[in-house]
């Protein structure tokens, strides 16, 4: 089984990107919350987790190789414990993953049925079921994103932190507002002054960054 890929970004759609690597180019599947962040590696090389599946029937005999890729391991992991949830597939799942694993790990542990039911295809019910399956075994997930996201801010400068305060205030998420200023940090360590900070860091939130 392939579990890691490592190539060139060459192309990024709504829920897949396409990774060069020997000659070959490669349709990957990626969740919702990495497409953005990818879209600003856009042309750059990138290691990317992967899972294989088959998809489609196997009765009729028509089934096509998928691979998935995650940004992190440990968002590979999470996703697999996801899949054992009664009712969630891989494209649920998938799609599902619209926000970092580490704060839907959080709102799973904290039993916040209401914050996961917005994620697409996520209704109350479904909600509600992943609580009732998965509170208790994915803690571990949620405590890597905090640790991450304070390992990263201890490193940040002064006119980062400003930025990233600047970014929660108007309504993004701590944990996205530091994600985007550290890939920021890696393509631009040059910028100077917390408003350059926050014009860089909406860039790569839109993929416009690459």
């Amino acid at each position: 089984m392939i579990v890691r890929m490592r190539g060139q970004i060459a192309e990024v759609a709504e829920e897949a990107v396409i990774l060069d690597r020997d000659g070959i180019s490669y349709e990957i599947m990626v969740p919702g919350y990495a497409v953005c962040e990818l879209a600003a590696c856009r042309g750059q090389t990138v290691t990317l987790h992967t899972l294989e599946y088959l998809e489609g029937s196997a009765a009729g005999g028509n089934l096509t190789p998928r691979l998935i890729g995650f940004l992190h391991p440990e968002d590979r992991a999470f996703f697999e414990t996801f899949l054992t949830v009664k009712g969630v597939g891989v494209r649920k799942g998938l799609r599902a993953l619209s926000t970092p694993v580490t704060r839907i790990a959080a709102d799973i542990e904290a039993g916040d049925s209401v914050s996961l039911a917005r994620l697409p295809g996520i209704g109350r019910r479904m909600a509600d079921q992943i609580v009732a399956e998965l509170r208790g075994k994915v803690k571990a997930y949620a405590c890597v994103g905090e640790a991450a996201s304070a390992a990263t801010q201890s490193g940040l400068t002064d006119e980062q932190k400003d930025a990233i305060e600047i970014l929660v205030a108007w309504g993004d998420s701590r944990a996205d507002a530091l994600r985007w200023v550290a890939r920021c940090a890696q393509l631009h360590p040059g910028l100077a002054g917390a408003e350059a900070w926050v014009k860089a860091a909406y860039r790569i939130k839109t993929g416009a960054e690459g």
